[in-house]
């Protein structure tokens, strides 16, 4: 099986980047959702997005974002794809891959079996399909360390390439890659020493146990 390729999503901070770059990352993840502690303002991901240049992936991850938004930190960080989080429907992203020709990737919550068939609406609307674990109601989507049943999309075969993300950190994600095979690993909360705050140490040991899994 071939190594899973790796994305640090809420990469705020130089030091944080270059430990994402040094793992060998494939993407890191900047967050233009203001509620969010990893949140990056247009000026501050233009600065990462520099460093970034020609060395990782950059997703620019968003919630519900209009047209406005999404523009505005496309012209900043020159993003190489499009990660959408919030309920936007395989019309909505079909929209913004059309209008801003890059990647799209939607995130989706999964919490029964039910949840993963969702992906099926979204295979000519997106290039990759990120399932999440679900949050609690009135809570942030994403980056808060909870895990689903990696049983419901164990070696998946769906219409669109997919990842895993959802309460990953180094000590499951071997688990997890065995268990589902998934081509792609997305870790946040999971590389951090506190809230938002990431930890060299632990990206790097994220990035080790992905390698040795694969």
């Amino acid at each position: 099986m071939p190594t899973a390729a790796i994305k640090i999503c809420g990469i705020s901070t130089p030091d944080a980047l270059e430990a994402a770059i040094k793992g060998r990352a494939a993407h890191i993840g900047l967050v233009f959702f203001p509620r969010s502690l990893r949140a990056v303002t247009p000026a501050e991901a233009a600065h990462l997005s520099a460093r970034a240049e020609g060395r990782i992936g950059r997703v620019g991850l968003f919630v519900d974002a209009g047209d406005t938004a999404i523009g505005d930190a496309m012209d900043a960080a020159r993003l190489d794809a499009i990660q959408l989080h919030g309920e936007e429907t395989p019309e909505r992203a079909a929209q913004l891959r059309a209008r801003f020709g890059v990647p799209v990737w939607k995130a989706l919550p999964v919490a029964t079996a039910g949840d993963v068939e969702r992906a099926a609406a979204y295979a000519d609307a997106v290039d990759l399909i990120l399932f999440d674990a679900k949050t609690p109601k009135g809570a942030l989507p994403g980056g808060m360390g909870l895990s689903f049943d990696w049983s419901l999309i164990a070696h998946w075969k769906g219409p669109v390439a997919w990842g895993l993300a959802g309460g990953l950190a180094p000590a499951n994600v071997a688990e997890a890659i065995r268990m589902t095979g998934t081509p792609l690993v997305d870790t946040s909360s999971g590389v951090e020493s506190a809230p938002g705050v990431k930890d060299e140490s632990r990206i790097a040991a994220f990035c080790r146990a992905v390698r040795e899994a694969g």
